[in-house]
């Protein structure tokens, strides 16, 4: 294969333009947790209105319910979109125009009568979603690190109190003005708010170069469109009709697509192969069940606040009053964010999620049995708040010490998707269990007790399964250590994001790569994971000399020390790989040349396939960690086979062929030696391996002409 000629990169020239003055975080912490509250308002201001909008627009109810639909469907695929170009193209510049695409769709609104125009005027609404995880990635940039925590706190508590002011103060719209006045209320804030935002809070300089993912989005957008469809639609259409089935089935479909052509694609939309680390992928799935839970809370409250008393267990309030008493779950949510901030700076964020998601699982439990009167129903909805604080305040905290600071609002952005799945399945299933166990008080069909206790079930099923995913996540806080860019950046000064490429001794990339960034002490900066043509991001907080670790599966690690600036960044090579090599003897412990060598998996699939030398001597790329099955023909049809169990470290299988020999294995393997490091390099050292021996097989481990002895590590 001809090689190529590898293209020098070049960072942003942006860092070289002088830093902005430092904004004080008070004034970026409120500045973001407003455009939030906002952008929550115009979610749930419309929520209780939506029975009487049939006759307010001459429709059917099934009709008027498109202008909640059209509001999730919109946030839904705007957050992944919009977060992404945050990354790319700077935050506060994304956060403006999202800010002003809500403005709009409140103008649009507020001038509308006719239905078409009013779902237009919802679906921009609803692009505000992304501001929330915008919001978060702005702080990490902007903030100290030790303010961080609350931050994002108070970031992720803003959904909540948005929602919980929205409700009274639609009542009180309803009853004392024309309904057009809620657009006219989240228009004018949302206007005041996009001028705040321009002046009052500083572009971030960490910038993901690349091109834009357009066919990643396209195929996205379908794919989550057809499910919240399925979802939000399903109890109306029917959970077995075509139509449901059809997007449902469908939507699935297009997303299995779409995870394999993200993997190939440069600069994807949402990096898979970020998103399937251990860390971030737990994270993402207890957003799931978190927002399935928080979800629930709503909407099982406001069941027991409104539905009559003839019923025999609800309390008949009406709108404004059911609207007031949500009032203290989401003041316990603005409460708790300190606490939540404390928590996570004393004991982590794993600490913080686990005691948030228990108390959320516990006052569900409690629910079923305690919801009889008022101080019941709101002390029970309260304390599910106040778990659901904790949790939401850690989850972006975990997420961000588990990503580069280049991905950090794209990967919120998924995070903050996958929260709104959870939230949009728990509307599903309500609605599914509530029609299928009804009550029925003069002429009027209600949910029945035992219909809402066994929601209140599923919630406390889908904490609890939030905080045992919070368990695994104990053993990863060693790992998950922040960089000191948050330190840098909060100060007021100017960062660089260099891009760079990971290459094989032929340049070729090499897409499976990790480059990790840390100063010549050791301090972690950032790292970056290669994308299909090997590119990669790290951000750093000034020109100087950086220690570049990288790795990639099967291939030897390098590290070097790398002078970072403005100026070009040249290629890291990767010129070695990994090797699984030994010598193949007979019966009489002769090496056996030209002898057929296959490893196979354990699960039956072939792996590869090489020929002994004169020596009787094998060398194979070495595969992936695993169990596998070493086999050999020799050419006279001898045949000899042992198991092999691949382990991160590199060594010698040796195989004798014939009768076996009843030879004892050494107490343990040496590790295969390695050629000696070129300069610059780190040696590598990789703890022993002890592959189980039997009978006809030995396991030896020689030094190879021209290399050095390791000595093994525990």
């Amino acid at each position: 294969m001809a090689a190529r000629t590898p293209t020098l990169p070049t960072t942003d020239p942006r860092p070289s333009e002088p830093a902005a003055p430092r904004i004080s975080p008070a004034v970026v912490v409120t500045t973001l947790s407003l455009c939030g509250i906002v952008v929550s308002l115009q979610q749930t201001l419309l929520l209780p209105l939506l029975p009487k909008l049939p006759d307010y627009l001459d429709t059917t109810a099934d009709s008027a319910s498109w202008l909640v639909t059209a509001t999730l469907l919109s946030g839904a695929v705007a957050t992944p979109t919009v977060s992404r170009l945050a990354d790319m193209y700077g935050k506060r510049r994304m956060m403006a125009i999202t800010l002003a695409i809500t403005v709009i769709g409140s103008l649009l609104g507020a001038l509308s009568t006719a239905l078409p125009l009013l779902i237009a005027a919802r679906a921009l609404q609803g692009v505000g979603m992304a501001v929330v995880p915008v919001g978060i990635a702005m702080m990490r940039d902007e903030l100290p690190r030790e303010r961080v925590p609350l931050g994002v706190a108070l970031m992720s508590a803003t959904l909540a109190i948005g929602a919980g002011a929205g409700l009274p103060l639609s009542g009180l719209i309803a009853e004392h003005l024309d309904w057009h006045a809620i657009f006219w209320v989240t228009g004018s804030v949302g206007s005041a708010l996009l001028v705040a935002a321009m002046v009052l809070l500083p572009e971030s300089p960490v910038r993901t170069r690349g091109t834009f993912d357009l066919r990643g989005a396209l195929l996205l957008t379908a794919a989550l469109t057809a499910i919240l469809l399925a979802l939000s639609k399903g109890a109306q259409w029917g959970w077995s009709s075509p139509i449901t089935l059809g997007l449902a089935v469908g939507g699935i479909a297009v997303l299995a697509v779409w995870i394999p052509l993200e993997l190939r694609t440069p600069s994807p939309l949402v990096d898979v192969r970020v998103a399937a680390r251990p860390a971030v992928l737990i994270v993402n799935v207890g957003s799931v069940l978190a927002g399935f839970a928080m979800f629930t809370n709503m909407l099982v409250t406001t069941q027991f606040l409104q539905v009559p008393k003839a019923s025999g267990y609800g309390l008949g309030l009406d709108v404004l009053h059911t609207g007031l008493w949500m009032v203290p779950n989401a003041a316990a949510f603005g409460l708790m964010a300190p606490v939540s901030a404390w928590l996570t700076r004393r004991a982590g964020p794993q600490v913080t999620l686990i005691t948030g998601a228990g108390i959320m699982a516990a006052a569900y439990a409690g629910r079923v049995f305690f919801s009889a009167d008022l101080a019941q129903v709101v002390i029970g909805s309260v304390i599910v708040g106040i778990g659901t604080a904790l949790v939401y305040g850690a989850m972006p905290t975990l997420l961000m010490r588990a990503v580069p600071v280049t991905e950090t609002a794209s990967a919120n952005g998924l995070n903050v998707l996958l929260r709104s799945l959870g939230t949009s399945t728990s509307s599903a299933a309500a609605a599914a269990i509530t029609a299928a166990s009804v009550i029925t008080v003069a002429g009027q069909t209600y949910p029945s007790p035992s219909g809402l206790q066994v929601i209140l079930w599923l919630a406390c099923a889908a904490a609890l399964g939030t905080t045992l995913l919070g368990v695994p996540m104990l053993r990863m806080r060693d790992y998950a250590v922040e960089g000191d860019h948050t330190r840098t950046t909060g100060a007021g000064r100017a960062v660089l994001v260099v891009r760079g490429q990971v290459l094989d001794a032929e340049a070729q990339p090499i897409r499976s790569a990790v480059v990790t960034v840390l100063t010549t002490d050791g301090a972690p900066v950032d790292w970056g994971q290669a994308d299909s043509d090997g590119w990669f991001n790290a951000a750093i907080p000034e020109p100087g000399d950086y220690l570049v670790v990288t790795t990639a599966d099967r291939w030897q690690p390098r590290s070097r020390v790398v002078r970072l600036d403005k100026g070009p960044l040249p290629p890291l090579v990767l010129r070695e790989r990994r090797r699984l090599s030994g010598t193949i003897t007979d019966g009489e412990d002769r090496p056996v040349p030209d002898a057929l060598v296959v490893l196979t998996r354990h699960s039956g699939e072939a792996v590869g396939s090489v020929r002994t030398d004169h020596e009787g001597r094998y060398e194979i790329f070495r595969p992936a960690n695993g169990r596998y099955v070493l086999t050999v023909l020799s050419p006279d049809g001898a045949t000899g086979a042992r198991p092999v169990s691949v382990l991160e470290a590199a060594f010698d299988v040796n195989l004798a062929l014939g009768t076996p020999l009843n030879v004892s294995p050494p107490p343990a393997t040496r590790p295969r030696s390695e050629p000696t490091p070129g300069p610059g390099a780190a040696p590598a050292s990789e703890p022993a391996s002890e592959p189980a021996s039997e009978p006809g097989a030995e396991v030896r481990s020689e030094p190879e002409p021209g290399t050095r002895q390791r000595t093994p590590q525990p």
